[in-house]
């Protein structure tokens, strides 16, 4: 298993998982997804095992204070075997940031890492009626 940073060649196996998922963003349009793993303040890494990618995650920065974790996945074959623990924790150390934080439906996985449990909202435009 070899953890590296986001490279283009990876983004076949990043929109398979996402597909797999049910999650229409990133394959929805594949330069902007590109995009979106390569700005400015993004740490993007992937697992690869065997040539495929197995997993990736993806996080923007401020790169002093905060950081937010914006997408992480590990094909479903794949989990148990602490892959998704360590993108996390290597983009975390790569960012510069000394927190993170994260909405997620996926309880199970980051209640077993150290945290804070904060209420959050996700707003979506246009924000008032």
């Amino acid at each position: 298993m070899e953890l590296r940073p986001y490279e283009r060649r990876d983004l076949p196996g990043i929109i398979a998982i996402c597909e797999a998922e049910g999650w229409p963003s990133l394959p929805a349009d594949a330069e902007r997804a590109h995009r979106i793993l390569t700005n400015p303040g993004v740490t993007t890494f992937v697992a690869v095992d065997a040539g495929d990618v197995v997993g990736f995650v993806s996080l923007m920065s401020d790169g002093e204070v905060q950081a937010y974790l914006a997408t992480m996945a590990v094909v479903a074959t794949s989990r148990g075997q602490g892959i998704g623990t360590r993108l996390v924790r290597k983009a975390f150390a790569v960012c510069g940031a000394e927190r993170l934080d994260l909405l997620s439906s996926a309880d199970g996985f980051y209640d077993r890492l150290i945290h804070t449990r904060l209420p959050g909202y996700r707003l979506y435009p246009p924000f008032v009626e």
